[in-house]
Parts: structure tokens; C-alpha cells; sequence
């Protein structure tokens, strides 16, 4: 049994640090300048033998003016809504500030259990702040430092407690289910068990998550995507550039399979980043990029396949990650066929180290098209999971060869001996030659487009490494002789 644990309070007070030791890595971006959190983020927090789910939120900012800071305070106000236990978080050394004061006033409206966190405690700088703090209303504070990890015994009492009420509420409600059915008799068949003997047990078969992180320039419409690919409003969205800072991990379920949907900031040139909150929110997109197996680059229609966007899948492809280009803002094109054609020819003519690339249209903030944008996300991860035969493969390049023979160099005729592949996710091979070092550049272009026509491998990189090597071990001479 698990429970969710929100942590809430006023902006700069020190909330991402205890969710990136309760996570146990440092995910959330944390710098001095308040408000860098502005979404809520959510992972597995763990003390000791408990894991829980964590909530990081934004700091609470006392505005309704339809503003960036109005619909922050919204995603945290949701955040409280889904949480079973709330840390309600204040800096011990600045004392109670008229924001704590009245975000504990919204606190006691929501009827959660809150645990108020004096934060920044480690020095007797912070003891008259945790004096104060009881008038907050919330009985003692726990004094904490996220920062050094101190107190943290405390919240394996608080956490440990909610969990025990939890599984108690939960046997409770599952009793009542119980006495309420009538008796049944239930065989369970050989074909229904896993194992053998006393290790049998029932099966259990989930298909596997997919990690899909969609990355682009700024403004063009990510978070917007996920939202209504999920929902609800989710991640934080609005005309303002640049909303999104931290990558925000979204799980959702499409055709009974859960999408771990990863959000990410805007990412520009290198030339215009200047200041460091944004560094750090590329860094953590490229990050996103590295731990995805399929990215989704999200293009402007109206302004498609600028510099950065093939600098992005470039990266991707250079990380060997599946791509699927999404031409998001579609409702806005008028000529629809002319737009198309033109997009899918400077796919293919800027983009030849991804040939066959899926180029989707939608519009994000419609809902149109997301349909075909998952069904193209779930084959180009098949592509990129392709795995060809070794015997298959030196059939093709006995043909390749046949049509096309390597260059001589020196004089010296190059002699291909075969191929097989190393692994998939991306398609990697290992092509043994008499002489690796010389084999031309684009004779290897050669093989790996070859592959790409022949093996359905199209849009996903494809790795290719020449090596040394002497006879083919699956040739039935090599065989007969070493036999």
C-alpha cells in the first residue's frame, strides 16, 4: 500500500531539495532564485524501507489574475486535492512571512492531513522561526534540513503512519466488498499458474511502458500536446514562451500500454541561453532525450525545420534514440496538400541521416491527429527494435556486393567477409572486412540505405562498425574445415 505526499509552502523555501533527496537523485532543478518550480512533478520517494508517491509543486503565490502565477497556484492547489498527506514547508530561518500565513489559512479549508516542515534548521539561526511557526497553527514543527538531511526520522514516523491508516482503510473497504458476494468457487486451472511446485503463481503479464519525451523549440505547443493527450490540464500551459522548465514525467495509457509521456522546456540555440535557469532546463531536456526510447521532435507549421529543429534531431539521432517528427499547429495551414509535400520533401532532403523518418500533422490543441501520432510513436519503436538474421543479412550482402563491389584502394581489392548484428534499439552491425580502416565513407552510406529498403528499417538510426576479420564462420566451407 502506498501513499502520495505533497510538499507545499511559499516560493524559495527549499521544496525541490527535500524531493530530490526523497527521490534519491537530483531531478527537479534547484537554483536561489524563487520560483524555478512551476509544475508539479511527481516520482518515487523513498525513507528507508517506505516508498511513497512524492509531489514537488510550485511555490504558492496568492494571485487569481489569470496569470503565470495564477496558474501555478492552480497546479499546486491541485496538487493538495491528490495528496494524502501534506508537508506544509516554511523557511526556519526567515520566521512565518505573510504568504505562509495565508497559505495555511487554504491549508485547513482542504481537510488534509498537513505536517508543518521548518525547513533550513541545521544552525540555531532557525530557532526563533520554529517558535513562531506555531502560530501557523499546525501543532510542532519539525525542524529539517533537505539540504544536509537532517530530520528526516521524523517523516519516516509521518509517512510510515499514513501508510499503516491506508492499508487499514483499504482491508476495511475490501471486508465490506467481500460480505457483500456471494460465494463462488473459482478453479484455478495449470494453464493459469507460472512456475512450478510451491514457486507457482498466478501470471501476470503487463505489456511494457514506453518512455516518449517530446522536445522542440520554444512555444511550439508541447505541453499543450500532452494535456490533451491526457486530459486535463497536467503541465502548465499559456501564451508566455518558455513556461516549462523542468522535464515532467506524465504516465498515461493508450490501447491498454502506459506512455510515460515526458514534457520538456523549449530548447534554442546554444548562442541565445544565456541565463543560468535556462541552462539548467536545456541540460535537463537533453537529459529527457538520453533516457527516452522514442523522441517526439514538435515542429512549428508555420515556421517548420528551422536551424535548431535539425540540430535536435541530429542529437536524437546521434544518441541513437527512435524519432517521429510532429508538425504540430496544422489548423492554422490554409493549402494543407502544398504544405504537406513541401514539409515532406525537406524531411527527407535535410534529414538524410534519418531517411524514412514518420512526419505526423496535428494539431495540439484540437486533439487532432494524436491517433495517428500513436500509431506512428508505437512503429518506429518496432523499427528500431528490428532484429535481422545472420544468414539473412549475408544473403543481402552477397547481393549488395554482387551489384555494387567495394572500391579497390592501392590496387588492392577490399573484400567484405560478412555481417551480423550486434544488437537492436537502434539496429547495430558489425560488417568483418580484409581491410576496415579503408572502406570508403559512402560505400558504408551504401550498405546502411541498402539496409533500410530491404529490412524495413526506415526513420530509425541504424549503426554500422567495420572490423577485421578473416573467413566467414557461417560459410559451409569455414564450416567443413573447421569441423
Amino acid at each position: 500500500m502506498t501513499v502520495t505526499v505533497a510538499i507545499v509552502g511559499r516560493p524559495n523555501v527549499g521544496k525541490s531539495t527535500l524531493f530530490n533527496r526523497l527521490v534519491g537523485r537530483k531531478i527537479a532543478l534547484v537554483d536561489d532564485t524563487p520560483g524555478v518550480t512551476r509544475d508539479r512533478r511527481e516520482a518515487e520517494g523513498r525513507i528507508a524501507d517506505l516508498t511513497f508517491r512524492i509531489l514537488d509543486t510550485a511555490g504558492y503565490e496568492d494571485v487569481k489574475d489569470g496569470s503565470l502565477e495564477d496558474r501555478m497556484r492552480q497546479q499546486t492547489e491541485l496538487a493538495i486535492r491528490e495528496a494524502d498527506v501534506i508537508l506544509f514547508m516554511i523557511d526556519a530561518r526567515a520566521g512565518v512571512m505573510p504568504l505562509d500565513q495565508r497559505f495555511a489559512q487554504v491549508l485547513r479549508k482542504a481537510g488534509k492531513h498537513v505536517h508543518l516542515i521548518g525547513n533550513k534548521a541545521e544552525s540555531g539561526a532557525s530557532e526563533a522561526g520554529l517558535v513562531e511557526a506555531y502560530k501557523l497553527g499546525f501543532g510542532e514543527p519539525i525542524a529539517l534540513s533537505a539540504e544536509h538531511g537532517l530530520g528526516l526520522s521524523e517523516l519516516y514516523s509521518i509517512v510510515s503512519a499514513a501508510i499503516d491508516k491506508a492499508a487499514a482503510e483499504r482491508g476495511a473497504q475490501d471486508q465490506a466488498i467481500v460480505d457483500l458476494m456471494p460465494a463462488v468457487d473459482v478453479d484455478i486451472t495449470e494453464d493459469m499458474l507460472e512456475g512450478e511446485g510451491d514457486e507457482a503463481t498466478l501470471r501476470w503479464n503487463p505489456n511494457r511502458y514506453l518512455n516518449v519525451a517530446i522536445v522542440g523549440r520554444p512555444n511550439a505547443g508541447k505541453s499543450t500536446l500532452i494535456n490533451r493527450m491526457v486530459g486535463e490540464e497536467r503541465v502548465l500551459v499559456g501564451p508566455e514562451a518558455g513556461i516549462t522548465r523542468d522535464s515532467i514525467l506524465v504516465p498515461w495509457e493508450w490501447e491498454g500500454r502506459v506512455i510515460n509521456l515526458v514534457d520538456t522546456a523549449g530548447i534554442r540555440r546554444r548562442s541565445r541561453v544565456t541565463e543560468k535557469l535556462e541552462k539548467l532546463a536545456v541540460g535537463d531536456s537533453l537529459r529527457s532525450i538520453q533516457y527516452a526510447e522514442v523522441v517526439v521532435l514538435m515542429l512549428d507549421a508555420t515556421v517548420p525545420f528551422e536551424k535548431q529543429d535539425l540540430a535536435l534531431a541530429d542529437l536524437v539521432e546521434r544518441e541513437g534514440r527512435a524519432l517521429v517528427i510532429a508538425v504540430n499547429k496544422w489548423d492554422l495551414i490554409e493549402d494543407k496538400n502544398a504544405a504537406l509535400a513541401h514539409l515532406k520533401e525537406a524531411c527527407e532532403r535535410l534529414l538524410p541521416q534519418m531517411r524514412g523518418v514518420p512526419l505526423v500533422t496535428l494539431s495540439g490543441l484540437t486533439g487532432k491527429n494524436i491517433d495517428k501520432l500513436m500509431a506512428a510513436i508505437f512503429k518506429i519503436e518496432r523499427t528500431w527494435n528490428t532484429h535481422i538474421s545472420t544468414a539473412r543479412l549475408n544473403r543481402w550482402l552477397q547481393g549488395m556486393v554482387d551489384g555494387h563491389p567495394p572500391p579497390a584502394v592501392s590496387g588492392r581489392r577490399l573484400k567484405l567477409r560478412y555481417m551480423t548484428q550486434a544488437k537492436t534499439r537502434p539496429p547495430s552491425f558489425i560488417l568483418f572486412a580484409s581491410r576496415p580502416d579503408v572502406l570508403p565513407t559512402s560505400y558504408q552510406r551504401y550498405l546502411v540505405n541498402g539496409m533500410r529498403e530491404a529490412f524495413d528499417i526506415k526513420g530509425s538510426p541504424i549503426r554500422l562498425w567495420v572490423r577485421a576479420g578473416s573467413n566467414n564462420p557461417y560459410d559451409d566451407k569455414t564450416k567443413r574445415r573447421l569441423g
